[in-house]
């Protein structure tokens, strides 16, 4: 195996279940934080957040967060021009994303649809990571009632620090894919595969 696994969770019961997770599936070597990721994270190694080659993310869909003048001088957010509202930290997240991504690593975070039209602060933030750092590769619109506990649709931004198209942003509609299981919406294996392909 030449990889290791890394995550943070701020809620105990998920964590602990996570870690579960890991040793029924014998890598005891994951590394999985138990710590608020926006205002405390933990993977961190010589007083500095770890980098990663890849981020797999899907943060608490439009979360409250202290939004504190203190995080306008954190390396993660003050570029930005602004911080995300303190109602919706989703681009907190995002933000907090881009800073432990390696230069050559891809990160692909499942976010509400709101992310992509949302204006004040949130258009601040959009617009800078998508003109001033080109790191926006792809969105991927998925099918509502596909997420346990909402019905909103949501979507995948894939981010790449090192992306070789200059301003052009791929688009892919994949809210048409997915089955039906019972009340809920779910992707298939070839759902999955024609969303893959397509990208």
């Amino acid at each position: 195996r030449n990889y290791s696994l890394y995550g943070m969770e701020v809620n105990g019961s998920t964590w602990a279940l996570c870690r579960m997770n890991m040793f029924l599936h014998s890598d005891d070597s994951a590394r999985i934080e138990w710590c608020n990721t926006l205002t405390s994270p933990m993977l961190v190694e010589n007083d500095r957040l770890m980098k990663f080659d890849n981020i797999v993310a899907n943060p608490p869909f439009s979360a409250n967060w202290s939004a504190s003048a203190i995080h306008e001088t954190d390396d993660r957010f003050s570029a930005y021009g602004k911080l995300a509202p303190k109602t919706k930290a989703d681009f907190a997240f995002v933000q907090h994303m881009i800073h432990q991504l390696a230069d050559n690593g891809t990160a692909a975070i499942v976010l509400p649809h709101g992310v992509l039209f949302r204006g004040a602060a949130e258009g601040v933030i959009r617009e800078h990571i998508i003109r001033e750092q080109n790191y926006l590769d792809a969105v991927i619109g998925l099918p509502p009632n596909l997420f346990y506990g909402t019905s909103i649709p949501a979507c995948i931004l894939v981010l790449k620090k090192c992306r070789v198209h200059d301003g052009d942003i791929l688009f892919i509609d994949a809210s048409r894919e997915f089955e039906k299981v019972g009340n809920q919406n779910a992707l298939s294996d070839e759902n999955v595969e024609k969303i893959l392909q397509t990208y």
